[in-house]
């Protein structure tokens, strides 16, 4: 892992929200950024915050992958996950995925400081995996990187929205089982709690940081014509709410963000399509729509790149 700049050098931090399949427009985001810094993620950013889809980006991100090499395990994996019908198809799919990509890979592993945000089931509270213990906030004499949790699993847990897919059951070094669900249920986007760790764990002035924020977009609902009437009726009954609380969530930790930390320099990128052919929600698996959102992505960065390149150069 890199070793953190002074407190008086700029501290970058990528923060990356959940939203299923739409983090192909968070891809579409990074992409550019990473094109414009002209070096790998993980060696342009010293902290990488990630939630659902966001935690998956993450951490490749902090495996080494490069966005394109990302985008092409989307390409591949996320249609065909999001087409299972049962939570537990799913879930299955995503595990296999997860132990294909990552295999034994430890927080131990990582190249560049990163947080995998994952929700208790039980005590209904977030559960953080971390790489580095200066990243500790207390019971740093027992600290072990990731709680002893393999990323392959912390990724899956952070991604299993209930009841869409099942919950995750995770071991940790300290001999606990963990039940948890989707991070998104308790910061879908976390960008708060990676500033946080950086000016309260890790010690660095709030006016060093240097934030991008990378959200997934928001888009109009889906019509009933455009889905099968199996899908239709699901989407009626909770997809929609899931998507409303998770954005709800989303907006909420922002608006908090901007009062505590307004004195933070950070660039939210997240815009709003409202033509009816953007119609998607966060189980979309057509290739096409998919591809769509990632052009968005592009755009939104070409609308904020000289604010974004002044930030992160500057």
């Amino acid at each position: 892992m890199h070793s953190s700049p002074t407190p008086s050098q700029p501290f970058r931090i990528l923060s990356l929200d959940g939203g299923g399949a739409k983090g192909f427009y968070s891809l579409g985001v990074l992409r550019e950024i990473e094109g414009m810094l002209a070096k790998p993620l993980h060696e342009a950013f010293d902290l990488v915050f990630g939630t659902s889809t966001g935690a998956i980006i993450a951490a490749l991100i902090s495996q080494g992958y490069s966005v394109d090499e990302i985008h092409r395990l989307y390409k591949e994996h996320v249609p065909r996950i999001m087409r299972r019908k049962r939570p537990d198809e799913k879930s299955k799919a995503l595990a296999e995925l997860a132990k294909e990509v990552f295999d034994d890979a430890a927080f131990s592993s990582v190249k560049t400081g990163i947080g995998i945000v994952a929700t208790k089931w039980v005590v209904e509270r977030p559960m953080i995996f971390k790489g580095s213990v200066e990243q500790a906030h207390g019971r740093v004499g027992t600290f072990v990187p990731g709680f002893g949790v393999s990323i392959a699993d912390a990724v899956q847990a952070s991604c299993s929205a209930y009841p869409f897919f099942d919950r995750k059951i995770v071991h940790t070094a300290a001999g606990d089982d963990v039940e948890l669900v989707d991070g998104g249920y308790c910061a879908n986007n976390p960008t708060l709690y990676a500033i946080a760790d950086a000016t309260r764990a890790l010690g660095h002035p709030p006016e060093s940081l240097r934030v991008v924020s990378v959200g997934v977009g928001n888009y109009p609902e889906p019509h009933a014509s455009m889905l099968s009437k199996m899908r239709w009726a699901k989407y009626l009954m909770s997809v929609q709410l899931l998507q409303k609380t998770l954005e709800i969530n989303t907006h909420s930790m922002d608006q908090l963000r901007a009062i505590l930390f307004k004195h933070v320099p950070t660039i939210r990128i997240s815009d709003t399509f409202e033509r009816p052919e953007m119609a998607t929600d966060l189980f979309e698996y057509d290739l096409s729509k998919l591809n769509l959102l990632r052009q968005r992505g592009v755009e939104s960065f070409a609308s904020r790149e000289a604010d974004i390149k002044l930030l992160l150069q500057g």
